[in-house]
């Protein structure tokens, strides 16, 4: 009987142990931003918040963006020297491109 009830405690204790371990959210285990950052807005600070991309990196793309405008779409990123295709990879869903709408 003790090792009975024993077990179950033990159960019970295990099954609280996972229950409170799937609620903590996911993003709290994860470095990478709450939203997509767009590439045509973001400040330097903003584009180190992706992977891969450290200060230097970040300031290459605001002065790439300053001299060449806005990207068209996120591919173009990889024109900026520091990445390449596998960088890319990593931050392909963690960006977007919004042009500024023109009024007229």
């Amino acid at each position: 009987m003790k090792n009975c009830l024993r077990s179950l405690v033990f159960g019970l204790v295990l099954v609280l142990v996972f229950m409170v371990a799937l609620s903590v959210p996911v993003q709290a285990f994860s470095e990478t931003p709450d939203k997509k950052i767009d590439i045509n807005t973001a400040s330097a600070v903003e584009l180190q918040k992706l992977p891969r991309i450290g200060e230097k990196v970040a300031q290459r793309i605001v002065d790439f963006r300053k001299q060449h405008g806005e990207f068209k779409k996120i591919e173009e990123i990889m024109k900026v020297k520091g990445i390449g295709e596998r960088t890319f990879k990593l931050i392909k869903d963690l960006i977007v491109v919004k042009t500024k709408t023109k009024s007229h």
